[in-house]
């Protein structure tokens, strides 16, 4: 018996997983909802089809008050359209230097702290350099005796006691010493970090103690005065800005918005992300910026000053295409007609027709719905202004 059992339980369980779990309410009303339309669209073509057979054979259907759609209706015109892009950017510093070590030592002193303002050549911090300068000591010593050599070869050469060679010898000792000095100087001020121009210490990774190695991370410095803006755009929209184009500027984290330019357009598309970037001035900012701050550009790649526009809400599609429906006449009475058209782009609700429209036409933008094709329409008088 109990076998039967859990056989039983076995067989319960493997139906539950091959049912799956049930798909959340709100994805069943979806999916009902998208039937519901499809059928309404159906049944609006067949509805259409239906009334112009029964107006062929009764020319009073449709006349009849209570079958008069009430609409609105604006006259289109031609006006300027723009469309416009936000792409993410982020602040950047031109003087935003992370300085590293030149050579090995260990960290001998750090001589800021982080948030300190530092002057162009202040010295920041050192390394160990005991070896270098044992080295110098050891090579200044040879040089003052290479000279002395040198000064009496030289007093001997001149009157004519001992060798040419002996006198090129001992010149070329001291000068082989001093480049020497040279090296060893140069080396020693690897060990001294300095900083490259005045700014803040941003950032100091490291302690005293530690080893430094050549490319290691020491020290950030910062210039905040010499910020700019740098985003990528998508090689679609190549050819689309220029340098000295208006963008609006808007910082999310600190809901402050300013007006700026595009200052310099990359030549080059990046291979890896396809797209190419954009440089755009920052001025000078009544509020704190920091570099890699992220904000958001809105740039205009679009413009047309004489274009037809309408609300997007009234573009409709049917098997043919997108349509609208424009107030006409038949017969002394007002209809609907459909009118097929072309769209461009689309901004802020708002739509360009590129063809169909002659700018003589009346757009109807309420009751459209509503609405089949050479349907008795009355106008309400109400309008959008679309001009």
């Amino acid at each position: 018996m109990k076998r039967y059992t859990y056989i039983i339980m076995l067989l319960t369980f493997a139906g539950m997983v091959a049912c799956g779990p049930e798909k959340p309410e709100v994805e069943k009303k979806k999916a009902k909802l998208e039937k519901m339309r499809k059928e309404a669209s159906q049944l609006k073509t067949e509805i259409s089809a239906l009334e112009k057979e029964i107006a062929k054979l009764d020319p009073d259907f449709g006349r009849n008050e209570n079958n008069i759609v009430l609409v609105s209706a604006d006259p289109v015109q031609k006006k300027a359209f723009q469309h416009r892009i936000e792409i993410r950017g982020s602040v950047q510093s031109r003087k935003n230097v992370m300085m590293s070590a030149e050579r090995m030592g260990k960290i001998e002193t750090i001589l800021v702290s982080e948030g300190d303002d530092v002057r162009k050549g202040q010295l920041l911090m050192t390394l160990n350099a005991d070896v270098i300068k044992n080295n110098i000591e050891e090579v200044k010593t040879s040089l003052e005796l290479a000279r002395i050599v040198f000064e009496r070869q030289s007093n001997l050469w001149e009157k004519n006691i001992g060798t040419e060679i002996q006198y090129l010898e001992a010149r070329n000792q001291v000068k082989s010493l001093e480049r020497r000095l040279e090296t060893l100087n140069s080396q020693l001020a690897q060990a001294r970090i300095t900083a490259p121009f005045s700014g803040s210490v941003d950032e100091i990774p490291v302690k005293v103690g530690e080893m430094a190695a050549v490319g290691l991370p020491l020290i950030r410095i910062v210039q905040p005065d010499d910020l700019y803006i740098d985003a990528d755009v998508s090689e679609a929209y190549i050819g689309k800005f220029k340098a000295g184009d208006q963008v609006n500027v808007f910082f999310p984290s600190m809901n402050e918005e300013l007006q700026s330019e595009i200052m310099a357009v990359s030549k080059v598309i990046n291979d890896q992300n396809r797209t190419f970037t954009l440089e755009v001035k920052l001025p000078k900012l009544e509020f704190m910026a920091k570099p890699n701050q992220v904000v958001v550009l809105s740039l205009q790649d679009y413009y047309d000053e004489d274009a037809f526009v309408v609300p997007t809400k009234v573009i409709q599609s049917d098997d043919k295409g997108k349509f609208i429906y424009m107030v006409d006449t038949q017969e002394n009475e007002t209809i609907a007609r459909k009118k097929h058209v072309e769209t461009g782009l689309t901004y802020e609700s708002m739509t360009e027709i590129i063809e169909g429209l002659s700018g003589s036409e009346q757009i109807i933008h309420n009751g459209y719905r509503e609405l089949t094709d050479g349907m008795v329409i009355k106008l309400d008088g109400t309008q959008l202004g679309l001009n």
